[in-house]
């Protein structure tokens, strides 16, 4: 978690020195979801992701250095360069994607979990989305067929209670409850604190399982929050400081480092050198995305379908 916090604040750091282009979401605030489902996983699991995708490829193992690479459009970048911000792409990690589309990943991932149905193989696809996608018609389509083909899919929404600029209470009927949805395809739901990292394990552990023994998909809701804009584009104008604050009192990386402490499972020592740690590989990363090369014109005819 630590190590998302501070790549995601050099990369808002990169965005405004011009390095970063075009749009950039942050997950800062979000990370103890992705890293509490995503633990739960298998190496031969799938993963697909939204635009907001750096936390959750971080947490999946991918390398901090080509994704920095990426994001600055270099060709070392995971995706040689040509997908940016919102569409880093690791098939050796499993690592399906992130889509910028809202709500354009559900489908790929009931069809990543139809074929892994067909081809009886003993593996779970988890797809991440945000609240917003939940009124967009992929959203219903992909819980109807997973339901009806009994697929092994976790639907992790992760609900920052902002789809851009609008609070959720004024755009679902559900407001705060959007489990609640899956009730109509007979998904078995839950919500769960987004800001507990190890709640958020404990509920992608009992959902691996249950999918992994055939019983179908599963439907996680986590309620937690984004401390920056939807973008860096965005003023934020929509909200106030004091909203903010409050959330930040309910910060995951503090709250898992009491836990932990208190436990005796860490000391300062320990958390020292994991600061270092992630401080010396976020460095890195910024160094190795700078100095990468940029892609050649020519391969701009590479991996184009006709």
């Amino acid at each position: 978690m630590l190590l998302i916090r501070r790549f995601e604040e050099e990369c808002g750091v990169q965005y405004m020195q011009g390095r970063i282009r075009g749009f950039l979401h942050l997950y800062i605030g979000e990370e103890a979801v992705g890293v509490g489902a995503i633990s739960a996983l298998r190496d031969d699991d799938y993963i697909v992701s939204h635009y907001r995708d750096h936390g959750h490829a971080i947490a999946r193992g991918l390398d901090p250095s080509a994704i920095m690479a990426e994001l600055m459009g270099k060709a070392t970048g995971v995706s040689g360069g040509r997908g940016g911000s919102m569409h880093l792409f690791d098939k050796s990690k499993g690592f399906m994607g992130g889509y910028a589309i809202v709500g354009g990943q559900l489908p790929i991932a009931v069809g990543l979990a139809l074929a892994i149905s067909q081809m009886r193989q003993d593996r779970v696809v988890i797809c991440f989305f945000g609240d917003g996608a939940v009124n967009e018609g992929e959203f219903h389509e992909a819980l109807n067929l997973a339901s009806l083909w009994n697929l092994p899919v976790i639907f992790m929404l992760e609900n920052n209670l902002y789809g851009m600029g609008s609070h959720i209470d004024r755009t679902h009927a559900a407001g705060r409850d959007l489990y609640t949805s899956a009730d109509s395809y007979n998904i078995p739901a839950m919500q769960v604190d987004g800001m507990d990292v190890m709640a958020m394990r404990e509920a992608a552990e009992e959902a691996v399982h249950r999918v992994r023994a055939g019983d179908g998909p599963v439907f996680l809701e986590a309620i937690t929050y984004r401390y920056h804009g939807h973008s860096m584009a965005d003023p934020v104008k929509y909200r106030d400081n004091k909203e903010v604050d409050e959330w930040r009192g309910r910060d995951p990386i503090s709250r898992f480092i009491d836990f932990a402490v208190g436990e005796n499972l860490i000391g300062p020592e320990d958390l020292a050198e994991v600061q270092a740690e992630v401080e010396a590989t976020v460095e890195e990363a910024t160094r190795f995305g700078i100095e990468s090369e940029e892609p050649t014109i020519e391969s701009m005819y590479g991996h184009v379908y006709g």
